[in-house]
């Protein structure tokens, strides 16, 4: 299971990324990408448990949400287009690296 710091820094190795904090609030973390300023990965902590934010295509969306219980509709962000994942343990590294690389394809090229 991936602790924060292996999550953001998991985020940061895409190309054109950088970390910021913009609620003035250390416990909202995101990982934007450069040249557009959109965020792709949002981490933060809620109920005691580490959560992830990340942009899913409408297609995959559903597909995540019912292969782990983990995986639920996004926290505070439009429903269609994002997932939360509870990091828990219950999703696998490999997975939830997808998600955050799949969230990156998404957003990378958009203006």
């Amino acid at each position: 299971m991936m602790n924060r710091k292996e999550l953001l820094e998991y985020g940061l190795s895409f190309p054109g990324t950088y970390q910021d904090a913009p609620f003035h609030d250390p416990n909202w973390q995101l990982v934007r990408v450069k040249k557009n300023k959109r965020a792709f990965l949002w981490t933060y902590e809620r109920n005691r448990q580490l959560n992830i934010n990340v942009k899913v295509n409408p297609e995959w969306r559903d597909f995540w949400r019912e292969a782990f219980d983990a995986v639920i509709p996004g926290y505070h962000q439009n429903k269609e287009h994002w997932n939360t994942v509870i990091i828990d343990g219950s999703v696998p590294d490999e997975d939830v690296k997808r998600m955050i690389a799949e969230s990156y394809d998404l957003v990378k090229d958009r203006h």
